[in-house]
């Protein structure tokens, strides 16, 4: 029940974190000139192969993320666009008044984006992805008396079977088995 309620809490969180980036990766797609001519007015080199890799980025990486597939290289290339583009499009220590309070508050926006991205690569997508079916952890139903794949015995409702305890005697030293069993006859001399 816990690792299905984690699983979903991935998904949800893969979901929220692609609609962060896809709209706008669409809508740059449509007109990369128009994203070309706004990176040249910021002042930066090439602005239309910056574009260009941007929008690949943009729409393909929150792909990647809404499917699971390579969740840590995903993350960290989202990640690291996310924080270039903060610093390259919102310099807010650039303005004044109201103009530098929105430009730090999307600036912000997209750190804490980065680091949403960041957590994605260091937790992974979670069995409802692409990385779990293809690693077979998400599993239709488990047979009677078998746990999922991934999971414990225990968490499918059946105990793990008993494990074959060792020999008394190989576990404890010579002395305490030889005081336990006087103990024992003290016990039972007094029955």
């Amino acid at each position: 029940m816990i690792a299905r309620a984690q699983d979903g809490l991935l998904l949800t969180s893969r979901l929220l974190l692609a609609a962060a980036l896809l709209p706008t990766g669409i809508a740059r797609a449509l007109n990369v000139s128009g994203f070309a001519i706004t990176l040249a007015g910021a002042g930066l080199p090439a602005p239309n192969a910056l574009a260009t890799a941007a929008v690949i980025v943009q729409v393909f990486g929150p792909l990647a993320l809404i499917l699971g597939v390579l969740p840590r290289l995903t993350g960290l290339a989202l990640a690291a666009f996310a924080a270039v583009m903060a610093f390259l499009l919102h310099p807010f220590w650039h303005f004044i008044g109201a103009a530098s309070v929105a430009e730090r508050t999307l600036f912000l926006a997209d750190l804490g984006l980065a680091g949403g991205f960041l957590i994605y690569a260091l937790m992974g997508p979670g069995a409802w992805s692409w990385q779990g079916w293809r690693s077979g952890r998400v599993a239709a139903k488990p047979a009677p008396g078998k746990a999922a794949p991934g999971r414990s015995a225990t968490l499918a409702g059946v105990p793990p079977p008993a494990r074959r305890p060792e020999p008394a005697a190989r576990i404890r030293p010579a002395r305490l088995r030889r005081q336990q069993a006087r103990a024992i006859m003290k016990w039972t001399r007094r029955r």
